[in-house]
């Protein structure tokens, strides 16, 4: 049911860095209607969210209290090792959820947001 995902900052080339490096991926910047984005790679494939980085001043505010976005990862221990040396803090290690859910990790973004991230193995 998600189509889409915004994670606020408030500095954009810092946390486009950030998210590069721990997630070895490429953001494209973007303007819409006056909100500067950085958009996350979209595979196009049905049923698969994606979303932004949006900075548009007071209408979006970095929180560790809001809303949790899990990232899918191959292996969590792979990004949540990264988090550290690309400005974030590593809240939770990778730790089991169950045999059947696979495991997470938690982190906090160089913005101040409470990320988490997923995987099977």
């Amino acid at each position: 049911m998600v189509a889409w995902f915004e994670i606020p900052v408030m500095d954009m080339n810092r946390a486009k860095s950030f998210y590069e490096k721990v997630f070895d991926i490429e953001i494209g910047l973007h303007k819409m209607e006056g909100l500067q984005m950085g958009w996350f790679p979209n595979k196009n494939e049905a049923g698969v969210a994606t979303g932004s980085l949006i900075y548009a001043g007071d209408h979006y505010k970095p929180s560790t209290d809001g809303i949790l976005i899990y990232f899918s990862c191959e292996d969590v221990a792979n990004e949540i090792g990264k988090v550290t040396e690309a400005g974030g803090k590593v809240i939770s290690e990778k730790e089991l959820i169950s045999e059947e859910h696979g495991y997470m990790a938690y982190f906090i973004d160089s913005e101040g947001n409470r990320i988490a991230l997923h995987s099977s193995k």
